[in-house]
């Protein structure tokens, strides 16, 4: 029996694989691998899928070095700068989305933190969705304090996302104003403060498959349920701008060795997705279930609409995962 058939069966019966199995996979059989980690997806999962939409509620300069991203103010790049949005943009943005078919709604701000003002800003803006939108409303503000969780927690936010971005072992290669730890650190406060975590990573920052696995399981540990896998978008002017675009095929592999490691997930086809020829169809095919959909923070999307069509295709039916 191959070592993708011993591992996938072991994940059936309810047992968690290794890092050592992990990396088994790495060279495993893509086909082999791919149709495996579907079988597990199906398995724990069903047809369930899980679509999320976000808005750029406050963009650019921002304190932090991290060199994948456009809204740094370490780097020069075109992207727009603006304080954050007003309510009445974003309620606009939320209900449309809503009534495109995604349940989910997120509000995004960039900096390594917002301000108590800022919080309480955005809470009134949290509250005014809850009250006249339909979405599920997820949050991602920072490296925020128990206190200003448990603000968002109050005002209805049901998830906080915040990336691990890559290991622990590659992460001062590409951030060095906050570490690891911060991160890890700032979702416990966020699962303290009774808010369900969204934390996954970015695929091409040179890291190894060997750091992929390392992330995915400190994820696992945490006790994530919602794993996001974007893909490098190279942006002019950040230090990885002449970056190669990782293939199809890695992805794949990526997305389905995730699925090994965290049968139970919705993995999330997030940033960069546009970037594969496919729109993500074959990681759909992978043991991916979920998407953001529509546009990204400073980066054009796929459409809502376009996303339905696949996932009608594909067999899928948009829920709010929770599980």
């Amino acid at each position: 029996m191959s070592i993708v058939k011993i591992l996938k069966e072991k994940v059936l019966n309810g047992e968690f694989i290794n890092k050592n199995e992990a990396m088994q996979l790495v060279d495993a059989p893509l086909d082999e691998l791919t149709n495996s980690a579907n079988e597990i997806r199906e398995y724990f999962c069903g047809n369930a899928f899980d679509i999320c939409s976000i808005i750029n509620g406050k963009s650019g300069k921002c304190s932090e070095n991290c060199k994948y991203c456009a809204q740094s103010a370490h780097y020069c790049t075109e992207t727009e700068t603006y304080p954050l949005l007003d309510t009445e943009t974003v309620l606009k943005e939320a209900n449309y989305n809503s009534n495109k078919g995604v349940p989910r709604f997120s509000i995004v701000t960039s900096g390594k933190a917002l301000t108590d003002k800022e919080v309480d800003e955005v809470c009134e803006i949290y509250r005014a969705l809850r009250k006249e939108t339909k979405s599920v409303l997820c949050a991602s503000h920072g490296l925020l304090n128990y206190e200003q969780f448990c603000k968002l927690k109050e005002a209805g936010v049901e998830r906080v996302h915040n990336n691990l971005e890559t290991s622990r072992r590659n992460f001062p290669n590409i951030c060095t104003t906050h570490t690891y730890d911060d991160k890890i650190n700032t979702i416990k406060l966020a699962q303290k403060a009774g808010l369900n975590v969204c934390s996954g990573g970015i695929m091409g920052l040179g890291e190894t498959m060997e750091d992929r696995i390392d992330m995915a399981i400190d994820i696992r540990d945490l006790g994530i349920r919602s794993v996001p896998v974007n893909i490098l978008n190279a942006i002019k002017g950040t230090p990885y701008e002449n970056t190669p675009k990782l293939s199809n095929d890695e992805i794949c592999r990526i997305v389905a060795i995730y699925r090994f490691i965290n049968p139970e997930a919705s993995i999330r086809m997030a940033g960069g997705r546009g970037l594969l020829e496919d729109k993500g169809k074959k990681a759909f095919m992978s043991g991916a279930n979920s998407a953001i959909s529509g546009d990204m923070l400073t980066t054009s999307g796929i459409s809502i609409d376009t996303d339905m069509a696949m996932l009608k295709e594909l067999g899928y039916k948009v829920v709010v995962w929770n599980k």
